[in-house]
C-alpha cells in the first residue's frame, strides 16, 4: 500500500503503477501544505509499505515518526514540467516494481504533451508566442503554452520593487499559482492572469492538470490582441 500526503504525490505514484493509493490531505484543504494531519491520519501511515511526502510540507516530519520502521519514505520531486515529472514517475516505477507501468504513462504523457502543445500554438494571438510572468510553481505552464517567459515571481510576496520590475516587462500573460495566489499580481499593468492548478482531483489523473491547465490557457489567450 502507498499513503501519499496530497494528490500530488498520490498521482505520481497512480502514474508509476501503484494500485493501492491512500491520500491524507483531502482535496477540499486550498493549501495542502497547511494541514494537520489528524491521529487517523498517521495510523495509516504506520501501515504502509511507502509513504510518499514533499520537503516542503511542514506536517513531513509527523508523517516521517508515523510511519515507524516499516515503511518506506520516499521524498517526491513535485514538478509538472513534463521531463521531470515523467523521470520522476520512472524512478518511483522503479521503487514500486511497476517499471512497465511507468513507461506506459510516461507515451500517454508526451502525446498528451504534444497535443496540448499544438493546441496552444495555434491560439497564440496573432500567431505570435505571448509574453508571461509566472510564479515559480506554474512556470511549466508557460512552457506548455510556449509563451516568452519575461520574468517569475514567489513563493514570497511579491516585492514593490519586484512589482515595478515586471509590470516593467510588459507581459501579456501572468501564469499564478492558485493554490498560493495572493490576488492580482500585476495590477494595472494590463496583463491577463490566468490561475493554473497543480494538484489533481480525486482521480489523481496527472493528466487531468495538463488539460486543465491548457484549457486556462487558451481563455488566457483568446482576445489578445
Amino acid at each position: 500500500m502507498v499513503v501519499a500526503t496530497t494528490t500530488w504525490e498520490g498521482a505520481f505514484a497512480k502514474a508509476a503503477g501503484a494500485e493501492d493509493v491512500t491520500v491524507i490531505v483531502p482535496q477540499s484543504v486550498h493549501h495542502a501544505p497547511d494541514y494537520d494531519p489528524k491521529p487517523s491520519d498517521l495510523a495509516a501511515v504506520a501501515g504502509a509499505d511507502f509513504v510518499l511526502y514533499a520537503p516542503f510540507e511542514p506536517y513531513a516530519a509527523k508523517i516521517k515518526e508515523a510511519a515507524g520502521s516499516k515503511a518506506r519514505l520516499v521524498e517526491v520531486n513535485l514538478d509538472n514540467e513534463p521531463a521531470k515529472a515523467a523521470a520522476e514517475v520512472a524512478r518511483l516505477g522503479a521503487l514500486f516494481g511497476t517499471g512497465q507501468a511507468a513507461a506506459d504513462w510516461k507515451t500517454g504523457l508526451d502525446a498528451e504533451v504534444a497535443r496540448l502543445r499544438g493546441e496552444l500554438r495555434a491560439a497564440w494571438p496573432g500567431g505570435r508566442s505571448p509574453s508571461a510572468v509566472a510564479q515559480v510553481y506554474t512556470a511549466w505552464a508557460a512552457t506548455l503554452a510556449g509563451a516568452t517567459t519575461v520574468g517569475t515571481y514567489g513563493p514570497d510576496p511579491v516585492t514593490p520593487a519586484q512589482l515595478a520590475a515586471l509590470s516593467a516587462k510588459k507581459p501579456a500573460l501572468v501564469v499564478d499559482n492558485a493554490h498560493m495566489s495572493t490576488g492580482t499580481v500585476l495590477p494595472d499593468s494590463g496583463a491577463r492572469q490566468v490561475q493554473i492548478v497543480n494538484y489533481p482531483g480525486r482521480d489523481l489523473d496527472l493528466l487531468a492538470v495538463y488539460r486543465g491547465a491548457a484549457a486556462e490557457l487558451r481563455k488566457g489567450m483568446g482576445g489578445l490582441g
